[in-house]
């Protein structure tokens, strides 16, 4: 199996006593789409990822916007930005602006002018019939003039853009990748396969495929188990496989989604599962999955 050099291409660090992630606050009454957070509910900093990464051939990783503060998005890039690097954490970050908002523009050019940034990310995951699964209220904010005229800033400002979906969000990403065809963006989370049932993994299915049939989009095959609290090797190879049929080793990248995916399975459950699942390919194919594509799209 492989034994290359690894680049985590999605995960978080937080200092949970400074009170900028709200979706980590309990809240009576609430209802939390990924289940309980609890465990999440404590500091996740550089030395705690290299705690679960011990033994793993890390050499870089890309950290992936928190949900910090949304009046505040410049403040998680600065606060990453005063964090050690020696250890090669965090060396890229995909950063945060409140796209749609009258300060979009300034946020986008301040993030762009740091030079980790490479990337701004914005949720488009909603179900509809599962409120509590939906991450936003608005179904139709891909189809927003003012959103979009935010995210055709991105490619100018050298960035690209990273998407939460969900597959009832297949079409408006097809229609995004479409329409802004010069901006590289990257699905996160395996296109998310929400429903586990033979219907809805069709459905998801159907939305990679589409997706995929842009040829500026790019997947993240992370979190793997995300959503399937029966989850097997077998599952997660499955997951892997049908991302790899619609994207190909050429747009496909692994990532942990670290400490998220702790309320799934350990660091090492993930990056086994992963290299099981792709023992049967090349070697230079494995190393574009682990390494190579993260280097390229991230710019290492």
């Amino acid at each position: 199996m492989y034994d290359g050099p690894i680049i985590d291409a999605h995960h978080h660090l937080w200092d949970y006593g400074m009170g900028k992630h709200r979706w980590l606050m309990p809240v009576e009454g609430a209802t939390e789409a990924l289940g309980s957070l609890a465990p999440l509910r404590r500091d996740y900093l550089v030395a705690d990822y290299l705690k679960d990464a011990a033994g793993h051939n890390v050499v870089g990783t890309v950290h992936i916007e928190a949900q910090w503060q949304e009046d505040d998005a410049l403040g998680e890039t600065l606060w990453l930005e005063g964090l050690d690097k020696t250890q090669d954490v965090a060396l890229r970050y995909v950063a945060r602006a409140p796209l749609g908002a009258p300060e979009a523009r300034d946020v986008i050019a301040r993030q762009a002018a740091i030079e980790r940034v490479a990337g701004i990310r914005a949720i488009l995951s909603h179900h509809p019939t599962l409120p509590q699964k939906s991450f936003i209220t608005r179904p139709d904010l891909a189809y927003d003039k003012d959103w979009r005229r935010d995210i055709g800033l991105l490619s100018e400002a050298g960035l690209h853009l990273e998407l939460m979906m969900y597959p009832y969000q297949g079409e408006a990403v097809f229609d995004v990748a479409q329409a802004f065809p010069q901006l590289q963006i990257i699905v996160n989370h395996c296109g998310s396969p929400i429903d586990r049932n033979p219907a809805g993994l069709q459905r998801w299915r159907d939305a990679l495929r589409l997706v995929a049939s842009r040829p500026n989009v790019a997947l993240k095959i992370s979190n793997p188990g995300a959503y399937d609290h029966d989850w097997t090797p077998q599952s997660i190879r499955g997951v892997v496989q049908d991302c790899l049929d619609a994207f190909g080793v050429e747009r496909a990248m692994f990532g942990t989604d670290y400490p998220v995916a702790a309320l799934q399975m350990s660091y090492g459950e993930i990056y086994q599962n992963f290299k099981e699942a792709v023992a049967h390919l090349s070697g230079n194919d494995q190393r574009a999955l682990f390494h190579d594509n993260a280097r390229r799209f991230y710019r290492f």
